[in-house]
């Protein structure tokens, strides 16, 4: 559980893009997400998807951003103009709208990934090709961020 009793997700699963764009949520996830799913436009090639809670939580952390300043505009403007929410069918399937499809490139193979309070949906390809560029910098990238009190 994250702070004040909330849940996190996590893991990898990989799931097949049916020729309707369906994807199958993992039981798992879904149980954490609720009955609905939003998901928009991630960062990385990548769409993300939260609980419709999590979603207000950031939507208000948004409109706190200065709308003068055209970073803000800009981040606002792509998050929000693709994001939709999507509720799971009795198979526990999402029906991806095909210009999300496009954004993250999904053709067939999928990997859903649960990160904290968002999953990620990736092509496989985008996937394994974020996986393989980073890996090696994966140190240097703990060693930035985090100082010697924090242990994984």
């Amino acid at each position: 559980m994250g702070k004040s009793g909330e849940s996190m997700l996590s893991g990898e699963y990989r799931h097949n893009l049916d020729e309707k764009g369906r994807i199958i949520i993992p039981s798992k996830i879904r149980g954490e997400l609720g009955n609905n799913v939003v998901i928009t436009r991630g960062l990385d090639g990548c769409l993300f998807g939260y609980s419709e809670k999590e979603w207000n939580s950031i939507m208000e952390k948004l409109s706190t951003l200065p709308f003068t300043k055209s970073d803000a505009r800009a981040f606002t403007r792509f998050l929000t103009s693709g994001a939709c929410t999507l509720e799971f069918d009795k198979q526990g399937r999402i029906n991806i709208p095909l210009y999300l499809s496009n954004y993250a490139t999904l053709l067939k193979e999928v990997v859903i990934v649960g990160v904290i309070n968002r999953i990620e949906i990736w092509s496989k390809e985008k996937w394994e090709e974020f996986m393989n560029n980073n890996l090696k910098s994966l140190s240097d990238i703990s060693e930035n961020l985090f100082d010697s009190s924090f242990n994984l």
